[in-house]
Parts: C-alpha cells; structure tokens; sequence
C-alpha cells in the first residue's frame, strides 16, 4: 500500500530554507516513507499517537499516520521541541 504525503505549511516552508543538498535527503526519505511509513530507525514519539521521527543527517522528519495519509509536520529539531511543548 502506498502512503499519499501530504505536507504541512510549516514543514514545507522549513524545507525550502534547506541547502539543495539536504533538500534532496528529504525528499527522498519522503518517498522511501510513502511506500513503508515506519521504517527501521523510525522512533514513534512517547506521549503522542500516531506521532513518528526519522533521522536524515542533522535534521529530523516529524510525522503522522493517519488512514491511507502520511502527514510530515516538520523537518528541524527545534519545530520538534516546539511541537512537543504543544501537544
């Protein structure tokens, strides 16, 4: 089964401030996830449902599942400190 990506406002705009380089890792982690969302190295965050991370480099990919969508939330470890203060 194959995940539609959808990505949100916030996680789009923080991608596009990446280096090409990195853009490009992210992208293709996105892809790789749509076919198999929880991929070995994937942490499913304490305190949250459905909420995921996967490493690239420096940066991390926050996530959720939800029915046939994977929902990137952001893409920096700061938005993750935020994200987990909200929740």
């Amino acid at each position: 089964m194959r995940y539609r990506v959808v990505i949100a406002k916030v996680a789009n705009h923080q991608i596009k401030k990446l280096s090409r380089q990195v853009q490009k890792k992210v992208v293709h982690i996105l892809f790789e996830l749509a076919e198999n969302p929880r991929p070995r190295g994937v942490v499913k965050l304490k305190g949250a449902d459905n909420l995921y991370r996967i490493r690239t480099g420096d940066y991390r990919i926050i996530y959720s599942i939800k029915d046939d969508d994977l929902v990137v939330l952001a893409t920096s470890e700061l938005y993750y400190v935020k994200l987990k203060i909200l929740l």
